[in-house]
This record gives C-alpha cells, structure tokens and sequence, in this order.
C-alpha cells in the first residue's frame, strides 16, 4: 500500500475528538513558527521563506513546474541564495535544479516514465563532460580545489546533464512552445527591471539593489558604467549584476522570441504583445551597452530572416542600422562599436591585452590546458573575456574541438530535422527560434566569459538550457515525421 493510502486510512480511523486535537495542535505550530520567524529574520525574510516553501511543495508535484521555476530563477533572480547555510550557501538555482531533477528521477523511479530518448549527438555530450572531469582532475596538480570550486564545478556537470534530460522530458510541441512563454514572461520581466533601475536615479537604483543583498547579491558599489567611469554613463544590469551577462541573456531569450512575432502558429495569440515583449527586452539590451551581445542579437535576427515567413525581419534590420547611422540621439553609440573595430577605447584594449596572455598560456599547455583550480605558474590566469580561450586555458585545444564537434553536431542534427520542422506549424517557429538562441550564444561567447565561467552559473545554465532546447525540437520533429510515414507502426518505434 502506498505511504499516502496509509496516512489517509489513519487518519479516517481518528475519533472528531482526536482529529480536533491534532489540527489544532498543527495549526499552533505552525503559526507559532512562523511568529518566531518573523521575530528573528523580519517581515521580508520570513514572506519570502513562507512563499518559498509553499512553491517548493508545489514544484515537488510536477515535473514541468519544476522545469519552469529552473527558467524563471536563471532568467530573473541569477544570483540569490538562500538566506541559510549548511556548510555552504545553496543558491536559488541549486534548488530549483535539484528540485527538477529529483522529480524527473521520482518518475522513472515510480513507473511513470520509460524509455529514455536521446539523440546522436549525446554521444559528444557525454565526451564532452567526461573531459571537463579529466581536466579538473589534471588541475589539482597545480593547486587543490576549493569548496566553492568543487559545488561550483558539479553544478556545471548538472547544467550539462540537462541536455540528457530535457531531451528525454519534452516528447511533444505543446510542451517545448509552453518554455518559450515561460522565456517571454520571464524575460519581460527581466527588461522592465533592468529599464525600471536605469531610468531610476542612481543613488536610488543602488539602494533598490542593495535590498537583495539579503539573498546573496552585493551590499554595495552594484551600479555599472562604460568603463566603469560615471561620465560615460550608465549601464543597464537588472538583477544580473554584470551589464555584459545581462547583455548575454537578453541577446538569447530576443533570438528565441523573434520569430514568434511574425509565426504561422504564435506562442502567444495576439502579435502585438509579443512584439511589445521583443521590443522592451531590444531595450534593455541597448541599455547595457554590451556591443558582442547586440552584434549576437543581430545575427540571431539575420538567421530567423533567412527562412521565407520571417524574412520581413531582414528589411527591419536594414532600417534599424539606417536609424542607428543617422539619427543624432544615436551617434554616441555608434561611436562605441567603431571604438571597438579600431581598438581605441580601454575596454577594447584590456582584451586585446588578455587575448595575448592566453594564447601564450595556450602555447605552453596546448593539450589539456591548466584546469579549474588554479595555475602552475604567476605571470599566467585563465580568465579572459572570450568563452573559446578561457576553454583552451583550462580544459585545452583538445577540450575546445570536442566542443566545436558537439555544437557542429547541433547543427547538422538540427538542419537534418528543418524539413519536418516546418511542416508542422506548431514546431517551425520554436525550432527556429531555439538555434537562433544558439547562434546569439556562439557568437556573443566570442567576446564574454561567462557561458564557461564556473561564478556564473546561470550564464552556463543559460546556454546548456539553449543547447538541450535545439536538441529537442529536432528530435521531436524527426520522431513525428517517421510516425506520419509509418502510421501503423511508427508510433511505438519513434515516440
């Protein structure tokens, strides 16, 4: 007999007296609880714990509430961590994964899933993670691993390991379009912040962020400038207190979105909320003024434009560089990617700098890199803002081409599965959208750190999430195509 159908029997053997007794007993503690809470942590701790915790049951009950909370926490709350700890501080993302696994484990546990469904390029998936531990274990000759660094690595392999499962979780096009609703109403929410804060006054912007650092974010010094000097003005960073991050992640969720705007079959019913969506998060990522995250947005717009419904889109990037080039109210940002091309601004040239040192770190260690924990020799660090060298720092050239394969393979698998994609009016806009996501991602990483950055967890979460999402559709619309050609059998054999 099940745990449940016992407790439910006792408790229908239980006298009214009795039953009285235990509810009233219950209800006191409770609130008795909940009073010394609200005395020993305040009002807002205690809410939040109390909000937290009844999520946290529901969440418990359904693998897509679940999945949900894991896209709402990396895409609006980044960096929170719980107010306790337990030898460490457990984040936001840390429970809201491991509540989505344990659930999705629950399942197979319990009967209720089988089979599990993959696809082909797991194969370098599963390689691919495999050399990340190889090179984490090849670093600690060079200096032991820390606490931090430990979780921290674990919850990469986590992030990961979420292709496995996502692909294997969404088996049908309601489920993968209901993620892309879940991105607009997270990221809509992410771009009124972030616009809200910078249109704010900064002392009183500053003193709104530093409210969150009760869970996790800074105290203080939270606000962000063009080369960190206030006379160049502000930038936008929203909750993920790194302009360029924040840069990273609108980029993404706008290629995702975009092709919803002129879709057979919209995620949303009507365009226009849609398109308010794209045009307020197209704001924000103005604001940030991350120049790799505004040039990725702009190759995931020219990627969807490709594809014969969307390519209105290619008309409107014709007139949004006309505006950019001639409107006066604009030439200050014309004037930064310029500074870029011609390497005359401090930014630029710290890169350029770092571009240096790392391929004379990659020139000594060409094979395995450094690893995760520290390096062999002073004048040498990993850190460099670019996502392809900080991986040929720490896990080497070796690590670099099987990551090349693996997204190559994304690619292919995903150009492979566009024929039945588009057939089907509920996936062909999703399954642009996600390798539009994709190719944002590749190509705002030539310039940021922070999908492979091991302190950036949801930036990795992000990207990982990107990758499994392109697995998915492919696979899904691969598997629906050889059901129609085999009705009689295909069914079993596909899904």
């Amino acid at each position: 007999m099940q745990p449940a159908n016992v407790l439910q029997e006792w408790v229908s053997r239980l006298d009214r007296r009795t039953y009285a007794i235990i509810v009233g007993a219950v209800i006191g503690l409770t609130g008795g609880l909940i009073g010394l809470l609200l005395a020993v942590a305040g009002p807002v701790i205690a809410v939040g714990l109390v909000l937290g915790l009844l999520a946290g049951l529901y969440v418990l009950t359904s693998v897509s509430a679940a999945l949900y909370g894991v896209i709402l926490v990396t895409l609006v709350l980044p960096f929170g961590t719980l107010p306790v700890k337990i030898g460490l501080t457990p984040t936001f993302l840390d429970a809201a994964l491991g509540a989505f696994l344990l659930v999705y484990l629950f399942q197979w546990m319990t009967g209720r899933r089988s089979h599990l469904r993959l696809t082909p390029i797991h194969a370098l998936v599963a390689l691919y993670a495999m050399w990340l531990i190889v090179s984490f274990l090849l670093g600690m000759r060079h200096a032991p691993p820390t606490a931090t660094a430990l979780r921290q690595f674990t919850e990469t392999l986590l992030s990961i390991g979420l292709t496995f499962v996502l692909v294997d979780l969404l088996r049908d096009a309601a489920t993968l379009r209901r993620l892309v609703l879940v991105v607009i109403i997270a990221v809509g929410m992410q771009a009124l912040v972030a616009i809200g804060l910078y249109a704010l006054p900064d002392n009183l912007a500053e003193w709104a962020l530093v409210r969150l650092s009760r869970i996790g974010y800074p105290d203080g010094g939270v606000i962000r400038y063009v080369e960190d000097n206030p006379l160049l003005g502000e930038r936008a960073i929203g909750t993920w207190v790194d302009p360029n991050a924040l840069g990273g992640m609108l980029a993404i969720s706008a290629a995702m979105i975009a092709p919803q705007v002129f879709a057979r079959r919209p995620v949303l019913r009507y365009r226009w909320l849609t398109l308010s969506v794209l045009g307020l998060v197209t704001l924000a990522l103005i604001l940030t003024y991350s120049r790799a995250s505004m040039l990725a947005f702009a190759a995931g717009l020219l990627f969807t434009g490709l594809f014969r419904p969307y390519r209105k889109y290619l008309l409107l990037m014709l007139v949004g560089a006309a505006t950019l080039l001639l409107l006066p109210q604009t030439q200050a940002y014309i004037q930064r990617f310029a500074e870029a091309l011609t390497a005359s601004d401090l930014a630029t040239q710290m890169r350029l700098g770092e571009y240096s040192d790392s391929l004379r770190l990659i020139s000594r260690y060409p094979l395995t890199g450094v690893g995760f924990t520290g390096t062999p020799e002073i004048d040498i660090y990993t850190d460099v803002a670019s996502m392809y060298l900080i991986m040929a720092n720490q896990i080497g050239l070796t690590g670099v081409f099987i990551f090349a394969a693996l997204i190559a393979g994304v690619g292919l698998y995903g150009r492979r599965a566009w024929d039945a994609a588009r057939a089907n009016p509920e996936l062909a806009s999703i399954h642009i959208g996600y390798h539009a996501a994709l190719i944002a991602a590749l190509l705002n990483a030539t310039a940021d750190l922070y999908f492979f950055r091991l302190d950036f967890q949801s930036s990795i979460t992000l990207f990982w999430l990107v990758v499994a999402l392109a697995l998915a559709s492919s696979r899904l619309a691969l598997a629906e195509s050889t059901v129609a050609k085999t009705p009689a059998f295909g069914y079993y054999s596909a899904r």
